[in-house]
């Protein structure tokens, strides 16, 4: 992606050092370019909502509106300080925020653990500010929640695939958990990048270790 170089921050900035904020929203498109469902609020009652980061958002978008019972996704921006950030903004790493996927679901279909689940597998939670050879602060691996049931099995889910990884050696996990303070859209070239573009980049690659479910509930 663009922006990704070698002499970039890995520190996150403070609300002194950080991007100020931008007046405007970014405008999307409503409707998602598979679907068709809506990206945007409001949206059927029965849903519920996600965001994940883990690393370059075009291909974490693709994973997450192939699963069945996913409603509708969109890539945005969230975790950090600048509001209202464009993408040139975030790839500064001065915005505090990383790349997000935001996940419409139907719970009765597909429940938040099997979430969990694709998202501990589609990545290495242990590189810290980079995912691959993406490398800044807005690869980071991010979990931010939107209420407290999401939280616990998100902290729970974690301490079963660290149990997972150590098993082959890998390092601690360094994602992020923390409650969802705001999601910014991206801009609408990026909203379902690999639908519009099938052969763009996409930085998947997980560990290959399995996380299962019911390790993280016992």
């Amino acid at each position: 992606m663009l922006f990704n170089t070698d002499s970039k921050s890995l520190e996150l900035p403070n609300t002194e050092t950080a991007i100020p904020d931008r007046a405007e929203l970014i405008s999307v498109t409503s409707a998602h370019f598979v679907s068709g469902h809506t990206i945007v609020e409001p949206v059927p009652d029965n849903l519920e909502k996600s965001v994940f980061g883990l690393g370059c958002f075009w291909g974490a978008e693709r994973l997450f509106w192939e699963l069945d019972g996913v409603y509708s996704t969109a890539v945005g921006y969230a975790g950090g300080i600048t509001a209202n950030p464009t993408y040139e903004d975030v790839c500064t790493g001065l915005t505090g925020h990383t790349e997000v996927v935001l996940v419409y679901f139907d719970p009765a279909v597909i429940c938040y653990q099997q979430l969990l689940a694709a998202f501990w597998e589609s990545h290495n939670p242990t590189q810290g500010m980079r995912q691959g050879n993406d490398k800044g602060t807005q690869y980071r691996s991010a979990i931010y929640v939107v209420n407290d049931t999401q939280l616990k099995e998100s902290q729970q889910s974690k301490k079963a695939y660290q149990v997972a990884l150590d098993d082959i050696k890998y390092s601690f996990i360094t994602t992020e958990i923390k409650n969802l303070e705001q999601f910014f859209y991206a801009e609408d070239y990026h909203q379902q990048y690999l639908a519009k573009n099938p052969r763009g980049y996409c930085g998947l690659a997980g560990t290959g270790v399995i996380y299962k479910l019911s390790a993280a509930n016992d």
